[in-house]
């Protein structure tokens, strides 16, 4: 992914929502940080990349690259919810506190 160039068209862009939707379980605020660009793939929107919408794109590709560790899950432990929503978009981490080098760890499994 880093090293696709910026999308230039609709098309290339709806590939690369594609892609990044696979991945978004592991994109924190994947829909927030998104949304500029789905937009930009709306039929009555004129293809046009600002700077917003570079940024939007940048942040995905690089978050993936960047992602902070996931925890396996543990069914024999509890799971712990966190819901964030505003009127732009809403996101859900579950987390698990497991046992790491002695260590109690709280750490995500997923991003919703």
């Amino acid at each position: 992914m880093l090293v696709k160039p910026m999308p230039q068209t609709k098309k290339e862009m709806q590939s690369f929502l594609g892609i990044a939707g696979y991945y978004r379980q592991h994109i924190k605020d994947f829909a927030r940080i998104a949304k500029s660009l789905y937009k930009l793939c709306d039929q009555q929107t004129v293809y046009k990349l600002t700077e917003e919408r570079v940024k939007a794109y940048e942040e995905p590709r690089n978050s993936l690259t960047n992602a902070p560790f996931l925890l396996m899950s543990d069914w024999k432990l509890p799971f712990n919810l966190y819901i964030d929503a505003c009127g732009e978009g809403l996101g859900a981490a579950v987390h698990q506190t497991q046992i790491i080098n002695d260590k109690p760890v709280e750490g995500p499994i997923c991003f919703i």
